[in-house]
């Protein structure tokens, strides 16, 4: 078994996953890779920004109203919400929602912030496919894209999450 860049065995050494560039067959050297764009930089990072700023914002609201209620709501989705907030429900999801979105507004701790934000984005996709399909665009299509344009640039950091087999150190 090889060794990589985080030391787990199971993960194989890829050149797309890792931050040293392809070694070059026939000379045994690295081959040059390209710098980014300054696009291909500001881009993750304006992405980031906002959809820290979105789920601050919506994780905030759901803990304090400051944010009027949409004016009509289907009833299954007012049941829905009605069964999260009975039993304080509501309080872990907006506050996952907070805590994560303040954590990649800071660009801190962003890959576990991207995984916490990917599942709650997993649930409001659920949420709005069966319940409320009229309200998917646009916040939570935004969300989602927003959400590919930050975590893609740093896909390698998810590497260690698709580990089959996992040996006891």
């Amino acid at each position: 078994m090889s060794s990589n860049l985080w030391g787990v065995p199971g993960i194989p050494l890829h050149p797309e996953i890792m931050e040293c560039p392809p070694i070059q067959p026939e000379t045994g050297k690295p081959k040059a890779r390209r710098r980014p764009s300054a696009a291909a930089n500001i881009v993750p990072t304006i992405a980031r920004v906002l959809l820290g700023v979105q789920f601050v914002i919506f994780g905030l609201n759901g803990l304090v109203r400051f944010l009027p209620a949409p004016p009509s709501i289907p009833p299954d989705a007012a049941a829905f919400y009605a069964a999260m907030v009975a039993p304080h429900f509501a309080y872990f999801v907006f506050g996952v929602q907070l805590i994560a979105g303040l954590l990649v507004l800071v660009n801190r701790y962003v890959p576990l912030a991207l995984v916490a934000l990917g599942a709650v984005l997993a649930n409001i996709f659920a949420f709005h496919i069966t319940m409320w399909p009229q309200a998917i665009f646009p916040m939570p299509i935004i969300a989602l894209v927003l959400w590919f344009l930050t975590a893609w640039p740093i896909r390698s950091q998810f590497a260690p999450l698709f580990v089959q087999k996992v040996e006891a150190v």
